[in-house]
């Protein structure tokens, strides 16, 4: 009798480093259910291998001989789109262009050691494998950058004034295309929103391009987290890729607490941990939405929220890029409404319109 053979990831590596090429093509080819299909040292090698192999996913690294990396990300989303996942260098310039490769419709990235890249890759196994799955499972379509998807469709509800002095806050989580989700969600909020805090999985020194490019871009104002900041009405904060992002109260203030303790669900900063937090500082008072990402973390900490009294979104399947956090909420009764991105910030907002907190005294 003979059994029909696993079907395998198909990867193509792009990348000019040999050294890099080799390494990661070991990874791969360590994991039972992925494989290489073919490598190359520019994105001018790569078209055709893409064309000849049909890839599942491609990973590209950042900066390219020949053809920038970004143009070519570009092009390739716009005339074959596929799952991208980008190696990326960890310096300034290298998360800049990282933000931007998210933009353009990369899924998500991985960073390249600073020093011993051999055995710095191979510590990465893991994680690498785990985000080339994610990767491959991804929706992706065609992505230009005229504007938003589906910025600026959906009416949103006129927030009931001052709702600027409510004790009503925001608690997002994100991982896997979450980049997106979040400069989608915060693009549509008003300058007089409630303050938002945010964790989205991501590396040090990657949150603060990120917090940077929203900032730029939304009429909130967007900051990465340095802990003990006094929570405000049109600010959203994220936690640093070091930490995680805690909320506190301090007499009738909210304020911000970061901690660099371990790692939960392998991640820090955690979804879980924020959430957690929300319950047991706000109750009643928080907002929580899940948005598209790998794994389960944020789950459990917006039941936490949900039984504290707050009020729960998640995004629907549809609208995600990979359908594994908001799933794994839904799935324990965590989120009251499931909805498309497109559609959530209005619905927040809506809701907060309707059931607005009462002002605090300061």
């Amino acid at each position: 009798m003979t059994l029909n053979p696993i079907t395998k990831i198909k990867v193509v590596i792009v990348d000019d480093s040999a050294l890099i090429r080799s390494v990661m093509t070991e990874i791969v080819n360590s994991q039972p259910d992925m494989e290489v299909v073919g490598v190359a040292p520019d994105p001018l090698v790569a078209r055709d291998l893409i064309k000849r192999t049909n890839p599942d996913v491609l990973t590209l690294d950042v900066e390219m001989p020949k053809m920038d990396g970004l143009d070519f990300l570009e092009k390739l989303m716009r005339l074959r789109p596929m799952p991208v996942l980008m190696v990326s260098s960890l310096t300034e310039r290298g998360s800049e262009i990282t933000m931007r490769a998210l933009e353009l419709g990369a899924v998500d990235f991985v960073t390249k050691p600073k020093i011993s890249i051999q055995s710095g890759m191979r510590e990465y196994t893991e994680l690498i494998a785990d985000k080339i799955r994610a990767t491959a499972r991804a929706r992706v379509k065609a992505r230009t950058l005229q504007a938003p998807a589906g910025g600026g469709t959906v009416p949103l509800p006129q927030l009931r004034s001052p709702l600027t002095s409510s004790e009503k806050l925001i608690i997002i989580g994100a991982s896997t295309g979450g980049t997106e989700a979040i400069r989608e969600f915060l693009m549509q909020m008003p300058s007089d929103c409630p303050g938002i805090l945010i964790a989205q999985h991501m590396p040090e020194g990657f949150t603060s391009s990120f917090a940077r490019r929203l900032d730029s871009l939304c009429k909130i104002s967007v900051l990465e987290s340095a802990g003990n900041e006094r929570v405000l009405p049109g600010h959203a904060y994220i936690a640093p890729g070091h930490s995680h992002l805690l909320l506190a109260r301090s007499g009738a203030n909210y304020m911000t607490r970061i901690e660099q303790s371990e790692p939960v669900n392998r991640h820090r900063p955690s979804v879980d941990v924020l959430f957690r937090s929300a319950a047991q500082a706000a109750g009643k008072n928080a907002v929580g939405v899940i948005l598209t990402g790998m794994g389960k973390d944020g789950a459990q900490g917006m039941l936490e929220m949900k039984t504290a009294g707050a009020y729960n979104f998640a995004q629907d399947e549809a609208s995600c890029v990979v359908f594994g956090m908001p799933r794994e909420a839904i799935a324990i009764g965590a989120a009251h409404e499931v909805a498309p991105l497109t559609a959530l910030p209005g619905l927040v907002l809506g809701h907060l319109a309707t059931h607005g907190g009462r002002a605090l005294r300061v």
